[in-house]
């Protein structure tokens, strides 16, 4: 029998991309990439640039960038794994429209991360306060 497991992941380069892809077939799950609408180009996620896409998006917490597509059948799903690369220690917010794009009560979530060189810690942390309702796991970071 399938177990009703899905990996769902932001990545704009392909180190996320790879570590949920894995993740995917190690655990038999579906996989869904959550792709924003507007594409993020090098310039964007410059985050030595004040301006940049990403930096503008970081420094303000109630920034939702928009998903381009839906995931039709999440509630098939009991346990979701939320995958995206570290941006400024936390998630990016595009991880918090996922999440407040459909009713995942009573599902099991567990957050796993790249990362050049932060931890993972400070993201659980934050999406835990953020969605205290949600079934939270203990998350990895998945370098390789």
């Amino acid at each position: 029998m399938k177990k009703n497991i899905l990996v769902a992941y932001f990545s704009c380069s392909r180190t996320t991309r790879k570590a949920a892809n894995k993740l995917a077939a190690d655990m038999d799950a579906d996989i869904y990439e959550i792709t924003p609408e507007i594409s993020y180009s090098a310039a964007d996620l410059n985050w030595n640039d004040r301006a940049s896409r990403s930096s503008v998006e970081m420094r303000n917490p109630s920034s939702r960038p928009a998903i381009a597509g839906r995931l039709d059948n999440v509630e098939q799903y009991d346990t979701i794994y939320i995958g995206f690369p570290v941006w400024w220690y936390i998630a990016p917010t595009i991880i918090n429209t996922f999440i407040e794009s459909y009713d995942l009560s009573g599902k099991t979530l567990i957050p796993f991360a790249t990362s050049g060189g932060s931890g993972i810690e400070n993201c659980e942390e934050n999406l835990h306060k953020a969605y205290s309702h949600l079934d939270w796991k203990t998350g990895k970071l998945l370098n390789g």
